[in-house]
């Protein structure tokens, strides 16, 4: 949305009438602003009617029964209560507590479902027992209350009391497990699991933490079931012992889903509501919005004067992949098809704003609009009309163009999941601002909202660090989006200057090779209901740590990245928690065996901390700027952290059009056979590319990355041997072969291959490689500069192995020498240094001939340190250029990583530090 002012509740527009029959194919009905206004208040039996008046009380005794098909109805005392079998673990019970059953929501939401299941009941005596295969609903007589348990005779959930009303509200009381936790409930900002915690459901326009603007009547338990209400009454759900689940209306209707785990019930839930649309691949690339037609923070602009924006993004090598040019109340356009095209030429679509809501859409879209952002100005307090309006825009763009839906909405409901991005509203940037976004968008993926975020820096306020550190965890979300013209400072990722651009870029270029990685999960969450962005607690459900606030500031990316974002003013990260497995951290290489918790995470401006799960397999697309810059020969790269057998399928299609729901679309798998420790085997099968679709490679040359501690002692590519390259400069000119880099993140295998047909699938098997995690330290005696290093921090240009520090090219420095003597062994270094060394404890001592190289002639001043798991054990007094060279041996007990630190003592200047004739001694 868009104000001229920060306040908590928006200004309205001037009434407006939408035209919403497109939207019946979305599975929605048409509302009236009236109707809207009249279903929000939660009080309707019917849609916009009163409810009657209803003494407060509770269902009784069953005094009637009747069974017909999968529909079971009962009397109880005055009230009456239905339940509906859907599928064989999905349900629906619906009371009135007088009165016929209504229901306001009606097609809105839920979307028509197959034939119900075959069922059956019994008497029981003090219950009747309704029944599918998988479960079974115990129905209590002496006064009406339900209990649910699988076919196994496990208990799922069961009422303590009676469904009760009190004239305004109706409640269900459940009881609550001693380690049951719950989630959902959409987005509840600065949350994301809700044990012993009170949270809303309804628009509040309360856009920071505790607001709850795009929350959705739907939650889920450890437990194994989830429970959506079918509603548009606001509610509370209060998650204590018991647990009370209550809504501001005079019926009570909820659907049931007893699933296998979180993502069986999430899917079921997702099948009844809708699943989430799958965008447009720029979706998935930066956006930026800002008002260009008579902006009054910016002074006279026209909305061509967007392209100059597109030209400095280009200028300034960032990508972006759609702008939004009329962002501002007030704010119209002109020359609209020009600017389009004007963006097209940038490989950017065209978005726009709706603030009066969407006569002009179907003109808008064949001039070229792609993108939708809604705004309460005129969706408005009732949830119905939000929900109408998501499927309205997104039904608009497909019905005059080829193009698919891509809208952005403030507020929503159960079902915008199928229409739209879940966009958390104006903000201000700050620390606070990126904490409490944390928790808000990951939890969101637990109500089977696949696409939330919030802009970049926020609206108002920020700062160039808030920004940076904000715009490095967003790359990891599917959508973002920058918003100018608000903030003193606009809010493009270049405005800052460096060192803010240059890293901006970083994360931006990296978001960007990751959009098949990101697609990919995006195509799975429009077939399982599950989005990319996740809490761990949906892929790591027996592990306790992950429901709690341990976890609360960090998620993973799908299941391969683990993401723990900067949120306060610091260089360190405190308090990472890696769950079971081997994690390797992306920047260095660096293994760490969990479940663990990483405290003194050395994380600068330019460093998120991220890591990656060993077994991964990530699908990238190098150095491109924009998905258009990809032609028929580029590469595809696959990313591989080997350990154990894994796999990940690749999913492709046009990335604009709706072929894909047509079948147009391809698949391909590759999997990875290696040691779960050790040196051995590593072996890539790649698949041949299933499917078909409009522009799909027939053939590509492939890039493989492979992390590995050795070197393999052969590559070959379907049985034949590729050659080995000497290094960096002959892979890059060769059209294929290996080459491994011992300095990459402590070892990395470069494979690149000739161009290969997509028809047939190959075989890459790396002979002498090792699985992730597999370095144990070195054995018997070994050069420091022979080690692979787990990170090299350096204060000029590279850290060098058997020279001394050069300028910013790798190997351009020169022989290490010391006092006129020439050492062939050893790291040169400028401060401040730091190189760590994996150890494993094998390593009893450390001795090295320390000093100011000879090529400095006279300057320079430093200190020289060794750190064991965080230990000073030895450091040097100061030397300088004048010093002569200083032994050093220092024993190392049984460490497991070694830092040989160089610290400047005053200038930085010519501080060349040598650790000459630098080894290890190890068992």
């Amino acid at each position: 949305m868009r104000r001229t002012l920060q306040h908590s509740r928006p200004r309205r527009a001037r009434p407006v009438v939408l035209a919403l029959a497109a939207v019946l194919s979305l599975g929605g009905t048409a509302a009236t602003p009236a109707l809207a206004a009249g279903t929000s208040t939660g009080t309707a039996t019917g849609a916009g009617g009163s409810a009657p008046a209803v003494a407060a009380g509770s269902a009784g005794a069953v005094t009637g029964f009747t069974a017909k098909g999968a529909v079971y109805t009962f009397a109880a005392g005055g009230a009456k209560a239905r339940v509906s079998f859907v599928s064989d673990q999905v349900f629906r019970i619906e009371l009135s507590p007088g009165g016929p059953f209504t229901d306001p929501v009606g097609s809105d939401v839920v979307l028509p479902q197959g034939a119900p299941p075959a069922t059956k009941w019994r008497d029981a005596g003090d219950r009747y027992e309704l029944s599918t295969g998988k479960v079974t609903l115990r129905a209590y007589k002496a006064a009406l209350r339900f209990a649910l348990y699988r076919s196994d005779g496990s208990k799922v959930w069961e009422e303590t009391k009676p469904i009760s009303w009190d004239g305004k509200a109706t409640t269900q009381t459940l009881a609550r497990g001693a380690s049951e936790q719950y989630f959902g409930a959409g987005e509840q900002n600065g949350s994301f699991s809700h044990r012993g915690k009170t949270v809303q459901v309804g628009v509040d326009y309360n856009w920071n933490e505790g607001g709850h603007p795009n929350s959705v009547p739907f939650y889920l338990s450890s437990a194994g079931y989830g429970v959506y209400r079918n509603t548009y009454a606001p509610g509370t759900y209060a998650f204590d012992d018991p647990v009370t689940t209550t809504e501001q209306e005079l019926r009570f209707d909820a659907y049931y889903f007893a699933g296998t785990g979180l993502k069986d019930v999430i899917g079921q839930y997702t099948s009844l509501t809708g699943k989430p649309f799958l965008p447009p691949v720029y979706g998935l690339e930066m956006g930026d919005s800002d008002c260009y037609l008579h902006n009054a923070n910016r002074g006279e602009r026209h909305t061509l004067d967007a392209l100059k924006i597109a030209d400095d993004y280009a200028k300034n090598d960032m990508p972006n992949g759609w702008m939004l040019v009329n962002d501002g109340y007030g704010c119209g356009y002109e020359n609209l098809a020009q600017t389009a095209q004007g963006l097209q030429q940038h490989k950017m679509q065209l978005g726009l704003w709706t603030e009066n809501g969407l006569g002009q859409l179907a003109d808008q879209v064949r001039a070229g609009q792609r993108v939708a952002k809604l705004d309460v100005a005129w969706v408005g307090d009732g949830y119905k009309f939000a929900l109408d309006g998501c499927k309205a825009a997104y039904q608009g763009i497909e019905d005059n163009s080829d193009a698919r839906g891509f809208t952005w909405a403030p507020e929503s409901w159960s079902g915008a999941q199928r229409c739209g991005v879940q966009w958390s509203g104006d903000q201000s940037g700050s620390w606070d601002y990126i904490r409490w976004q944390i928790p808000t968008y990951a939890g969101s993926t637990m109500s089977g909202m696949a696409y939330n975020t919030g802009d970049v820096d926020g609206i108002f306020g920020g700062s160039p660090q808030t920004y940076t550190r904000d715009l490095q965890w967003k790359s990891f979300l599917p959508a973002i989006m920058s918003m100018d013209g608000w903030a003193p400072s606009d809010k493009q990722p270049y405005r800052s200057g460096e060192p803010y651009t240059s890293i901006n870029r970083k994360y931006l270029k990296l978001k960007e090779s990751l959009l098949p990685y990101m697609y990919s999960y995006a195509a799975e969450a429009t077939r399982t209901g599950v989005g990319p962005v996740r809490p761990l607690a949906l892929e790591y459900p027996d592990d306790p740590v992950t429901a709690t606030d341990a976890v609360k500031y960090e998620f993973l990316s799908g299941q391969d990245f683990l993401v723990a974002p900067v949120y306060s003013d610091t260089s360190v990260r405190d308090g990472i928690y890696l769950p079971k497995g081997t994690w390797v951290d992306y920047w260095t290489g660096r293994t760490y065996q969990g479940p663990t918790t990483v405290n003194g995470y050395s994380a600068p401006l330019d460093t998120l901390p991220l890591f990656v799960k060993a077994g991964a397999t990530i699908p990238m697309w190098p150095g491109i700027s924009s998905y258009r810059d990809r032609t028929a020969d580029s590469p595809l790269a696959w990313d591989v952290y080997p350990q154990g057998r894994s796999s990940f399928s690749l999913y492709e299609d046009d990335g604009v059009t709706r072929r894909h729901r047509e079948g147009e679309y391809a698949t391909q798998t590759a999997r990875v056979t290696a040691p779960t420790t050790g040196s051995g085997q590593v072996r890539i099968d790649v698949s041949a590319s299933s499917g078909d679709f409009a522009g799909k490679q027939t053939t590509r040359p492939y890039l493989f990355t492979v992390h590995s501690g050795t070197a393999p002692t052969r590559v070959s590519l379907g049985g034949r041997a590729l050659p080995k390259l000497a290094d960096e400069a002959a892979f890059d000119r060769a059209a294929q072969g290996w080459w491994y880099d011992p300095a990459d993140r402590g070892g990395v295998v470069r494979v690149k291959t000739a161009s290969l047909t997509t028809s047939a699938g190959f075989g890459l098997v790396l002979d002498g490689a090792s699985a992730v995690g597999s370095q144990a330290g070195p054995s018997g005696d070994a050069w420091a500069s022979d080690l692979p290093w787990a990170s090299a921090v350096n204060g000029w240009g590279p850290a060098e192995r058997d020279r001394s520090n050069g300028e910013t090219g790798p190997a351009d420095g020169h022989p290490i020498t010391l006092d006129g003597t020439v050492h062939p062994k050893g790291i040169g270094v400028h401060a401040a240094s730091d190189i760590e060394i994996v150890t494993g404890g094998r390593c009893s001592s450390f001795d090295a001939v320390v000093g100011i190289d000879d090529e400095i002639d006279g300057y320079g001043s430093v200190t020289f340190s060794v750190v064991a798991d965080g230990r000073t054990l030895w450091t040097s007094p100061v030397l300088t250029g004048r010093s002569a060279a200083l032994p050093v041996a220092v024993p190392l007990g049984a460490s497991d990583q070694v830092h040989l630190r160089v610290d400047a003592a005053g200038s930085s200047t010519g501080d060349h530090g040598d650790w000459a004739a630098a080894k290890f001694h190890c068992a």
